[in-house]
């Protein structure tokens, strides 16, 4: 069975590898689903792992409809990874109405040729999972990671062991949740590969700041952070 673990750093790379996993998907912010990591984060990783190591391209936190800017974005980053040695691209589009956005889809497909592409937890948004993984399993999706559109992998369960039974070409992927109490269930039903984190919170810090920087009022699935023309204009005109 193929364990991939979801990294952040380069410190939880070298622990996935010492572990025994069988290959990577690195990110930055876990707290927020993942979101695309830096070049550097990518290079010192893959100088001091030997695992295949798949990388999310996801240009921000929140909903997964992009605007054409930031597709663009996705876009190149996609080309940019493959230059730089990525063994796999993790992405996923959706329209705003919770539909795999087909067109989209395939040009990411298409920027992922020559390496794996897994479409990602935006799956476990989409109204009709079951067309859905046909569509993506008939693109060429190589994996899809997907909670079963539960909260854990262990809740959606019956809905993973529908989808699995479907997979011909297209890996199912159960993720979220998962860890040592439960990983031996995937495999007795039938899973060929599982994603996991295996985080654990380690103190840094001994004393706290006293100011946090965390702005939690930018975090939403609904809605996304953009800078306001008239707020920025009125700042402007004040001190000009």
């Amino acid at each position: 069975m193929i364990v991939e673990v979801c990294v952040a750093s380069v410190d939880s790379a070298v622990v996935a590898q010492q572990a025994g996993a069988d290959r990577i998907e690195l990110c930055t912010e876990l707290g927020v689903g993942g979101i695309t990591p830096s070049v550097g984060l990518f290079e010192q990783v893959k100088a001091r792992v030997t695992l295949p190591v798949h990388v999310l391209i996801r240009p921000r936190s929140g909903d997964f409809s992009y605007t054409d800017a930031e597709f663009e974005v996705i876009q190149a980053d996609i080309a940019n990874f493959k230059t730089l040695g990525a063994d796999g691209i993790v992405c996923g589009a959706l329209t705003t109405d919770y539909q795999l956005d087909v067109p989209r889809t395939k040009r990411l497909l298409a920027g992922a040729a020559g390496v794996s592409f897994t479409f990602h937890r935006a799956f476990d948004w989409v109204q009709e999972p079951m067309s859905t993984f046909q569509i993506l399993q008939e693109m060429g999706a190589d994996c899809v990671l997907t909670s079963g559109k539960s909260k854990t992998a262990i809740e959606g369960l019956p809905l993973l062991m529908e989808l699995n039974k479907r997979a011909r070409t297209t890996t199912i992927m159960p993720g979220a949740g998962i860890g040592f109490a439960n990983a031996i269930k995937f495999k007795e039903a039938g899973f060929n590969a599982m994603h996991l984190s295996g985080t654990t919170m380690y103190e840094n810090l001994i004393q706290s700041p006293g100011i946090s920087l965390m702005g939690t009022r930018l975090l939403s699935e609904t809605h996304i952070p953009r800078a306001d023309l008239k707020t920025l204009s009125a700042v402007v005109r004040s001190v000009k």
